[in-house]
């Protein structure tokens, strides 16, 4: 079971952003073998979804996204950085973590569409959420991405 928290960039403790980095870098750099700068200059603006498993020892981040406003990547609001710890896969954190972002956005920017740069591979599970690809396949970093708008 998961422990969800929203905070914005000021709201995180050094704990919480260091585990979100550390996740963020564990599959986006080294599992997915694609160098690239993380810190992309917007998660200062950006609200942050950390899904937390509570360990006695340490808590432990399972679960990351960031939402974007409106006007600030895109002209939309966006989700970016959607990503499930390895050890945490295939137990459904993955659409919950979607529709919480989803969920947030529509509260804080009703009627705002939603654009994402999703893996190509994920474009089926995007769809599900009703996500439509706007464009071609392009690579980023190494990797074919589609972008696409709900």
């Amino acid at each position: 079971m998961l422990t969800w928290k929203w905070k914005n960039f000021a709201e995180l403790t050094p704990d919480e952003l260091y585990l979100a980095l550390e996740l963020r870098q564990q599959v986006f750099v080294v599992e997915q073998k694609s160098i690239y700068l993380d810190a992309d200059g917007y998660d200062r603006s950006a609200y942050h979804l950390l899904g937390m498993e509570d360990q006695p020892e340490a808590p432990w981040l399972a679960a990351y996204l960031r939402v974007l406003p409106p006007k600030t990547k895109y002209p939309q609001a966006s989700l970016g950085r959607v990503v499930v710890a390895p050890e945490a896969r295939r137990h459904g954190h993955g659409r919950v973590l979607v529709q919480k972002g989803i969920d947030f956005i529509e509260a804080r920017y009703p009627r705002v569409p939603i654009r994402i740069g999703a893996q190509n591979h994920l474009r089926a599970f995007y769809e599900d959420f009703g996500f439509r690809a706007m464009g071609d396949v392009y690579d980023e970093d190494g990797i074919p991405h589609v972008d696409m708008v709900r």
